[in-house]
């Protein structure tokens, strides 16, 4: 994501040239599209996007059936530290 918008940025200042990005190569300027492209690829090929989904899953889970826990009274000091590893 953080190379899609340094392309855009590094894209809107090359077509109004400001600043020193107003002399740059347009290849210079379009390396953060290819880079951001490349790093989607990887992130699908290896896996990391959905292991990224599935953490955000679990998280949201564990902290809707601890605020339930809670709300019922049942989750207490020590169940949070076993729960947490402690």
């Amino acid at each position: 994501m953080w190379f899609l918008l340094l392309g855009l940025l590094g894209v809107a200042l090359k077509y109004f040239e400001v600043g020193f990005v107003a002399q740059w190569s347009w290849w210079v300027v379009l390396v953060p599209f290819a880079l951001a492209a490349a790093w989607w690829t990887w992130a699908d090929a290896s896996g990391y996007t959905k292991r990224k989904v599935i953490e955000r899953e679990n998280e949201r889970r564990q902290a809707r059936i601890d605020r339930q826990r809670s709300q019922m009274g049942l989750l207490t000091s020590r169940s949070n530290r076993r729960r947490r590893g402690r």
